[in-house]
């Protein structure tokens, strides 16, 4: 009888990731998607274990809190993501689909009452 080890994903959850890439459209080879989602999910747990013993360690710290904090920052807004791509522009700079759904999302949030800036 062979033994998992406990950083390998079980079955069930490849076959969600395998899932979850049909359902987003994700461009990337199935292979590929499912290595990225694991990569990532086998991060998250040794992030989650070292966390956990540095709580244990002392509890009344915040390490782990700034542990997490400082290794899974917050993305950055949608309206950053655009921005940047706009900025980073080039002449005859040619966005990707990726890019044009970013700057679309972005433009989609925006009110559609703010007024234009432009007196015409």
């Amino acid at each position: 009888m062979t033994q998992q080890h406990p950083i390998t994903p079980p079955p069930e959850l490849i076959y969600e990731w395998a899932e979850d890439r049909e359902l987003l459209r994700d461009h990337l080879p199935l292979p590929e998607y499912i290595a990225n989602c694991a990569a990532q999910w086998g991060a998250d747990l040794e992030l989650d274990a070292c966390c956990r013993v540095l709580n244990e360690h002392n509890p009344s710290a915040y390490w782990g809190e700034l542990l997490r904090s400082r290794r899974r920052p917050e993305p950055p807004r949608l309206k950053e993501q655009a921005l940047a791509l706009v900025e980073q522009h080039e002449d005859g700079w040619r966005p990707s689909p990726k890019d044009w759904d970013t700057i679309r999302r972005a433009l989609e949030q925006l009110p559609d009452n703010e007024p234009s800036g432009n007196s015409r």
